[in-house]
């Protein structure tokens, strides 16, 4: 089980051989198939992200099976399925890493720049309104969803930035879809 810092630099170090790679360097080979399926998954960290097809953190984070607990729905918006998802990672596979991880030119965002309301996505554009006020910039509308959701999962699951009793962390990022560099940043 790694600590929160340590499972940070993992991260940074995965997505900086990302960066320059061609193909997956994730382990996803039948031999941790079988080691996983016997012994069970070790998330060394929990990424909500967005839904977007461009976003794929097992490739981001050069992580492969069993490595990263995956949430993902269209602009990482947080809401009870979500904060369950991150409660049953962090109590019962004792993973002590979440990242909310935004990205640019997201559509949601954008959606929501522009003010559409309609159909069963208007919940998600009323949340993502919500933590973006009048922003106009997509990056900065991004970066602002992005602290939105670690606000809400540290007030939710009360994890305390300074010093959780838990040892668990919370903390944004942002994945440039163009370049393949993430930004971890405090929120």
């Amino acid at each position: 089980m790694l600590i929160a810092g340590e499972a940070k630099q993992r991260l940074t170090d995965g997505n900086n051989r990302y960066i320059d790679s061609r193909t997956s360097t994730g382990d996803i080979s039948p031999n941790i198939r079988k080691e996983t399926a016997e012994n069970g998954q070790n998330p060394y960290a929990i990424i909500i992200t967005c839904s977007d097809s461009r976003v794929i953190p097992e490739n981001i984070f050069s992580a492969g099976i069993g490595e990263l607990f995956v949430i993902r729905v269209a602009g990482n918006v947080i809401d009870d399925h979500q904060l369950g998802s991150i409660e049953y990672a962090a109590d019962h596979l004792h993973t002590k890493l979440i990242v909310v991880l935004g990205h640019t030119r997201c559509g949601a965002v954008d959606a929501a720049i522009e003010g559409h309301t309609g159909g069963f996505i208007g919940s998600i554009l009323k949340e993502i309104s919500l933590a973006i006020g009048d922003e106009k910039d997509d990056y900065k509308a991004s970066c602002l969803n992005i602290r939105h959701g670690v606000e809400t999962i540290r007030h939710e699951l009360e994890i305390h930035p300074v010093h959780d009793s838990k040892g668990l962390e919370v903390t944004g990022a942002i994945y440039d879809i163009e370049s393949g560099k993430v930004e971890f940043f405090d929120c």
